[in-house]
């Protein structure tokens, strides 16, 4: 009881007079207040860093296998790119080449021609250079009549070379249209702009390269 005594008995303006019991206990107290508060600030603030940073370990780890994976079939990944590109330089190599150009669009009109077609208009346009391959525009106003284009297409493809031909703002229409909406002899008119295709010599690949792959 001496010790509550002396406890209500304390002189707030005389520290120094103040038994050495209760001196001892408010040192204690205010040793562990320091303690409690130096680790809320600081202890706790490290231990959510900790946390953050065994979260990001993990991340770490996980792209670590991925990257890990990928590296084992590098050298598998490496020989399937090579052959689809043997692949692509071979099916390349079946497209007309710049010296082929020229007869094949003549061989392209002909077939036109052959097949029965009017051919009011056949205008090549400059090609424009790709990364593997050149386009050649050619605009076109062809009159005919199904089975006609059907016949053009067919010798189109018979050619030596591969021809491909893509439509662009191409239109196919009837010529004329009687009060029966039919047309007259089932005449139909093509017009618009095909592309045709042709591979680039080892020349050409290095311009198309400096150029920024298209000119």
């Amino acid at each position: 009881m001496s010790f509550l005594e002396d406890f209500r008995n304390l002189d707030r303006n005389n520290i120094g007079g103040w038994p050495n019991t209760v001196k001892s206990t408010f040192t204690v107290l205010l040793f562990i207040l320091i303690l409690f508060f130096g680790w809320w600030f600081q202890i706790s603030n490290q231990q959510d860093q900790l946390s953050n940073l065994a979260g990001r370990e993990t991340q770490f780890k996980h792209q670590f296998v991925v990257k890990q994976a990928k590296a084992v079939n590098l050298a598998g990944l490496t020989k399937q790119l090579e052959q689809m590109q043997d692949m692509l330089r071979q099916m390349l190599r079946q497209l007309p080449s710049k010296t082929e150009m020229p007869q094949l669009l003549v061989d392209i009109s002909q077939a036109a021609l052959s097949a029965g077609l009017q051919v009011d208009l056949f205008k090549p346009g400059p090609e424009s250079l790709k990364e593997f391959y050149a386009v050649k525009p050619i605009e076109i106003r062809m009159i005919g009549t199904y089975n006609q284009f059907g016949t053009f297409i067919s010798r189109v493809a018979s050619l030596p070379r591969v021809v491909i031909l893509t439509m662009h703002n191409v239109s196919l229409k009837p010529l004329q249209v009687t009060s029966k909406g039919i047309p007259p002899g089932g005449q139909l008119v093509l017009e618009g702009t095909v592309r045709t295709y042709r591979y680039l010599d080892k020349n050409e690949v290095s311009t198309a390269a400096d150029e920024g792959g298209e000119r």
